[in-house]
């Protein structure tokens, strides 16, 4: 069985989030989404929230590609987590050619780490490669729509934690 992860923090998850989740699906048999506790990045959501969005989000697309997806929270180091998973494969979605930099340093520390795990890059659609969810939030936050870049219950939970 071929497992992936899919790392992130998740807050919220957004419409391209749920692209690279999709895409994922074709190269695994099960896609595990590491949802990452940060409390450096001081989460608007808490983690149980950011769970049950993903698990929620994932229930249409394990029906539309067969792939089991699971929701697993973590705070330890992603090699480590790839590991507790039983992952092979690390996917990471790239926006922009900024976020290639960073990936790259993390690519070499987890393969120095672990060479046994490969990390596979996605590339979002192009209508959701601008998506960040640190925009979402803001953009919520002062009063804009946000109704392009997450589904209609994100939109809601936004609408209801952000008043």
């Amino acid at each position: 069985m071929r497992i992936g992860l899919y790392p992130g923090t998740f807050d919220p998850v957004t419409l391209g989030h749920v692209d690279i989740i999709r895409r994922a699906c074709t190269l695994v048999d099960r896609l595990v989404i590491g949802v990452a506790i940060n409390r450096d990045k001081g989460p608007l959501f808490t983690l149980e929230e950011r769970v049950a969005m993903i698990e929620a989000e994932c229930v249409a697309l394990t029906a539309e590609t067969g792939t089991e997806i699971v929701a697993h929270p973590f705070e330890n180091l992603l090699i480590d987590c790839a590991g507790d998973v039983g992952a092979q494969i690390i996917v990471r979605g790239l926006r922009a050619v900024a976020d290639f930099e960073y990936e790259y340093q993390m690519v070499g520390m987890n393969r120095a780490l672990d060479d046994r795990v490969e990390t596979v890059f996605l590339m979002a659609d192009a209508q959701h490669q601008a998506i960040a969810s640190k925009l979402v939030k803001e953009i919520a936050r002062l009063g804009g729509a946000v109704s392009k870049f997450v589904s209609p219950p994100v939109e809601a939970a936004l609408r209801d934690r952000l008043g």
